[in-house]
């Protein structure tokens, strides 16, 4: 069951998401599609709305996949695309054309096209930039989000891996048009990446912009690893990021772990858990591959930490600086 408060607004908008979004990364070569399916029908049951996903994603079959996934759910009916907030994004290639990426108002309006078609809807309630484009200026990617705005086939726009100056920028230039701007921002964030702490969520907090954290368990580092690599069950933890990051911070994780297992929590629930009392943060991205993941995320959102607990966190895993000042006090 969902807690009384899961719902929130996205920013400084009105509309209303759950506090988990569900990232779909994984559908398409992690995820097939019928289990995608399953994960979508009870991520609803939980409250969850925010479904995020890319034009980029499910290369492992062929770029745009996951968003045809997606386009086949909503095509069963009852009441699903009304149900979901939709988020996709634009940005990273798609394919091998010099125009088939960035943010030049030629791709932005292609791609969204070619997003509408693999998603069969005929809207987007949030098209996000994927990366920042230094070729782009504001005054063209304003431009190309006003004409799908004002056609209707966007609602809100957002961003990702964008630096807090960026926010900043684009705030700006927005304001000048009498153009609402970004509404939101993915960024990674979990206990072993806080550099957001810097300056994108006071960014964000100041501009009204969600934060959306992606990774939030750092590809699986902070899933219970060292257990599950003892078990032979580690899967996504024991590759790539994670696996070069576990070398780097072993005894940290060791500790996290032996915290966990004195909360008498998984490790997971408790990354999640710290996540959702970080100050700006709207929703962050989780990336379930089975049903039974993404019921036992729930989990996080019953568990409070103590003051010691928080700072016995921060202790294992400290902020950018070492105690540094808090992001509020850069918030004026």
């Amino acid at each position: 069951m969902q807690p009384l408060d899961f719902h929130t607004r996205l920013g400084r908008t009105a509309l209303k998401v759950g506090r988990f979004a569900l990232g779909t990364v994984n559908f398409g070569g992690r995820v097939d599609e019928d289990d995608g399916h399953a994960i979508m029908d009870q991520a609803l049951e939980h409250g969850i709305n925010l479904f995020d996903t890319a034009d980029m994603y499910g290369w492992r079959v062929h770029k745009g996949y996951t968003e045809e996934t997606i386009g086949r759910w909503f095509a069963r009916g009852n009441g699903r695309r009304d149900s979901v907030v939709l988020a996709t994004k634009v940005g990273n290639p798609v394919g091998d054309g010099p125009n088939d990426q960035g943010l030049s108002a030629h791709h932005i309006i292609a791609a969204c096209e070619a997003s509408l078609r693999r998603l069969r809807t005929d809207h987007i309630d949030l098209y996000q930039m994927h990366r920042m484009d230094s070729d782009a200026h504001w005054e063209e990617i304003w431009q190309a989000f006003e004409t799908l705005t004002r056609q209707g086939k966007v609602r809100y726009v957002g961003s990702s891996n964008f630096a807090g100056w960026h926010l900043a920028t684009a705030q700006h230039t927005a304001r000048h048009r009498d153009f609402l701007g970004l509404v939101s921002e993915q960024c990674v964030y979990n206990l072993v990446t806080r550099h957001a702490e810097l300056e994108v969520i006071p960014a964000a907090r100041a501009h009204g912009i969600a934060v959306l954290p992606w990774s939030p368990l750092h590809g699986g580092l902070l899933a219970g690893v060292l257990r599950k690599m003892a078990e032979g069950t580690a899967v996504k933890s024991a590759q790539g990021r994670a696996a070069d990051t576990l070398e780097r911070h072993r005894n940290a994780i060791e500790g996290y772990e032996k915290f966990c297992s004195e909360l008498g929590e998984d490790p997971a629930h408790v990354g999640l858990a710290w996540l959702l009392s970080r100050p700006g943060v709207t929703a962050p991205v989780i990336g379930p591959r089975t049903v039974g993941q993404l019921d036992g995320a729930m989990r996080a959102f019953d568990i409070r930490f103590s003051q010691e607990e928080l700072t016995r966190l921060d202790t294992l895993f400290p902020p950018i600086g070492k105690g540094g000042a808090a992001p509020d006090a850069w918030i004026t």
